[in-house]
C-alpha cells in the first residue's frame, strides 16, 4: 500500500514538472513535436542560404557593440583622438567616434570590419542563393510568396547597406550620399522637395546622419528581422524542396530530422561562418575611414565607387547620355531620370516572374522537386542574360577606374558599355540556351549507350568501338525524371456550330511565349523506355 510520503519520493523533477504546467497551457509539446521531426534534405547548394542567415546574425550581434560607441551627429569638432595624422582637423561627432571605435575602443576595429564584412557576405549569400532558387525553380508553387519575402530581404539589405556605409561620414561615403541627392533632384517636380526634406534642408544639412542613423539601426533591420522569421516559418510549412532522385517523390522529403542532426550541422555552420568572417576581417583592411579623411563637399578625389551590389545602379546613369528636356522654364534631366526609372523596374521584374512564368506555362500545380538548369533552358537563359546585363552595368559603374588602371579612353569604355548593354544579354541568352540543348542531348546519349569507359574493342568483322558502361539505375532516374512538357496550343477556332471563336490577343501572346518555353528547339525529347530497350539488348558493345 503506497503512502503520501512514497507519492512526493516519485514525484517528477522540477524541469519536467514545469514543462508540463507549460504544455498543458500553451500546447508547446504537440507543436514542437512536429517540427523537431521535421525533415530537411542534404545538399551543399542549400547551405547558401544558410550563410546568408547567419552572416545577419553576425551583423546584428556586431551592430549592436558598435551603437554604444557612435554618436550619430553631424555637430563639428576638433579631433584630438589617439591617430596623430588627424589630430587638430575639423569634422563631425560622426566621424570622429569612427575613429575613436577604430583606435581607442578595445577590440573595436575587429567589430567594424566583421560588420562591413558580415554585410558584404550576407547581400552576396543572398544573391547567389537565390540565383540557386531561380535556376532550379524553387520559386514555383506554392513558394511565390516565399520568393518576393527573399526578394524584399535582398532589396531591404541594399539600402541597409546604403545608409550603413553612409554612417562614418568620411570623403567616400559622402561622395556617394552626394551622388543619391543627384539622383533624387533629377526626379521632376518633387525632386527637390525630397531633398529638402531628407536632408533638413540644403545638401548636406545637419541631419542625414541622425535619420540615416535612425533608418538604419531601427526600421530596416526590424523589417528584415519579421521578413526572415516569416521567410523561415514557410519553409518550414511548405517543406524543403529537394533534387531528384531515387525514392524522392512531391510527396515526400528524404533527409535528416530538424532535431538533432540539422540542428547540430546548423549549429556548427554558424560558428565556421563566424570564423571565416572574423578571419577575413582579421587580415583584410575594409573601409580605413582614417586614410580617407572626413566629407567636404569641395573634395571628391577619392575614386569613388559604390558596393558591388549598388555598381549596377550607378552603372546605368554613367553610361547614359546626357540628355536634357527643357519645357515651361524647367529643365527634365533624362540622363539621370531615365536610369532612375530603369532600376526599380529591372528589380520588379526579378521579383514577379515566378508569376509571369506561371502565366506563360500554365502550370498551376505543386513543385517540390527542384529543376535542372539544363532541362529549363529559357529560363536559365534568361537568368544568364540577366546575370550579363549585372555585370556589364557592373562595369559601366566603375568605368573611370578601369580607364586609369588599364590605360584605357574613358569615352571608348563607355561606349563599349552602351552596345554591350543591348547586345551582351542577347548573345548570352542564346549562347545559354544552345550550351542547355547540348547538355540534355549529352545526357540523352548517357542512358541510350551509358558512360563512356575508354577501352577500345575489336568486333569480329574488324569494327572498333568503344566499351560504353551502362549507367546505374540511381543515374538513369537522375537523367530522367524531369518532366516533358508540352507546348500549349490556341485550339479551333471555329465551335461545333460553325460559329467562329474570338481569340484574345492576351492568349496568342501567351501561347507564343509558351512555345518559346517548351516548343521546337527548347527541349531535346527524353528517350523512352523502349528506345533504352532495343538499344540495350543484343548489343554487346554498349
Amino acid at each position: 500500500m503506497s503512502t503520501a510520503s512514497d507519492e512526493k519520493s516519485r514525484q517528477a523533477p522540477a524541469g519536467e514538472r514545469v514543462a508540463d504546467w507549460a504544455d498543458g497551457r500553451l500546447g508547446i509539446y504537440g507543436a514542437a513535436k512536429g517540427m523537431v521531426r521535421k525533415v530537411f534534405p542534404d545538399h551543399w547548394s542549400f547551405m547558401l542560404g544558410e550563410i546568408a542567415l547567419w552572416s545577419f546574425v553576425v551583423i546584428i550581434l556586431t551592430g549592436v557593440y558598435l551603437t554604444l560607441f557612435f554618436h550619430p551627429s553631424m555637430n563639428e569638432v576638433v579631433y584630438h583622438g589617439s591617430y596623430v595624422p588627424m589630430q587638430g582637423v575639423q569634422m563631425t561627432e560622426a566621424y570622429a567616434s569612427t575613429l575613436d571605435i577604430s583606435f581607442d575602443v578595445r577590440g573595436g576595429l575587429l567589430i567594424r570590419q566583421i560588420h562591413h564584412w558580415a554585410a558584404l557576405i550576407f547581400v552576396a549569400a543572398m544573391f547567389v542563393h537565390m540565383m540557386r532558387v531561380f535556376f532550379t525553380g524553387a520559386f514555383r508553387k506554392p513558394r511565390e510568396i516565399n520568393w518576393l519575402f527573399g526578394f524584399l530581404l535582398f532589396v531591404l539589405a541594399l539600402f541597409t547597406g546604403l545608409t550603413g556605409y553612409s554612417l562614418p561620414d568620411d570623403l567616400l561615403s559622402g561622395t556617394g550620399v552626394r551622388f543619391a541627392q543627384g539622383a533624387i533632384l533629377s526626379t521632376p517636380i518633387v525632386g527637390t522637395y525630397i531633398s529638402m526634406f531628407l536632408f533638413g534642408g540644403e545638401f548636406p544639412g545637419h541631419d542625414i546622419v541622425a535619420r540615416f542613423y535612425s533608418i538604419h539601426i531601427l526600421l530596416l533591420p526590424g523589417i528584415m528581422l519579421g521578413l526572415v522569421v516569416a521567410h523561415l516559418i514557410l519553409v518550414f510549412y511548405h517543406k524543403h524542396t529537394q533534387f531528384a532522385g531515387p525514392g524522392k517523390t512531391n510527396n515526400n522529403v528524404v533527409g535528416a530530422p530538424f532535431l538533432p542532426i540539422y540542428m547540430a550541422k546548423a549549429g556548427g555552420f554558424f560558428f565556421l561562418v563566424f570564423g571565416v568572417i572574423t578571419i577575413i576581417s582579421a587580415i583584410a583592411t575594409i573601409n580605413p575611414v582614417w586614410a580617407i579623411g572626413p566629407y567636404r563637399p569641395d573634395l571628391v578625389s577619392t575614386g569613388a565607387q559604390p558596393d558591388w551590389y549598388l555598381g549596377f545602379s550607378e552603372g546605368l546613369i554613367r553610361v547614359m547620355p546626357g540628355w536634357e528636356l527643357n519645357f515651361w522654364g524647367h529643365t527634365l534631366v533624362l540622363g539621370v531620370f531615365i536610369p532612375l526609372m530603369i532600376f526599380p523596374l529591372v528589380l520588379v521584374a526579378l521579383a514577379v516572374y515566378p508569376f509571369i512564368e506561371s502565366w506563360v506555362t500554365g502550370d498551376k500545380r505543386e513543385h517540390h522537386i527542384l529543376d535542372r538548369p539544363r532541362n529549363v533552358p529559357t529560363r536559365t537563359a534568361f537568368g544568364v542574360a540577366w546575370l550579363t546585363l549585372y555585370f556589364i552595368l557592373l562595369i559601366g559603374g566603375g568605368n573611370d577606374i578601369w580607364a586609369t588602371h588599364f590605360h584605357l579612353s574613358i569615352n571608348t569604355i563607355t561606349w563599349f558599355i552602351r552596345i554591350a548593354f543591348f547586345v551582351g544579354p542577347v548573345v548570352a541568352f542564346v549562347i545559354t540556351k544552345r550550351f542547355c540543348l547540348g547538355l540534355q542531348r549529352r545526357d540523352a546519349e548517357k542512358v541510350l549507350h551509358g558512360r563512356e569507359s575508354g577501352v577500345i574493342k575489336r568486333l569480329p568483322h574488324g569494327e572498333f568501338v568503344e566499351v560504353h558502361q551502362p549507367l546505374s539505375q540511381a543515374d538513369l532516374h537522375t537523367l530522367t525524371a524531369h518532366e516533358q512538357y508540352k507546348p500549349a496550343e490556341i485550339g479551333p477556332t471555329v465551335d461545333e456550330n460553325g460559329v467562329e471563336r474570338k481569340t484574345s490577343p492576351v492568349e496568342k501572346l501567351r501561347v507564343k511565349l509558351n512555345k518559346g518555353y517548351y516548343g521546337e528547339g527548347s527541349q531535346i525529347p527524353k528517350p523512352t523506355a523502349e528506345e533504352y530497350k532495343e538499344i540495350t539488348s543484343g548489343h554487346g558493345h554498349h
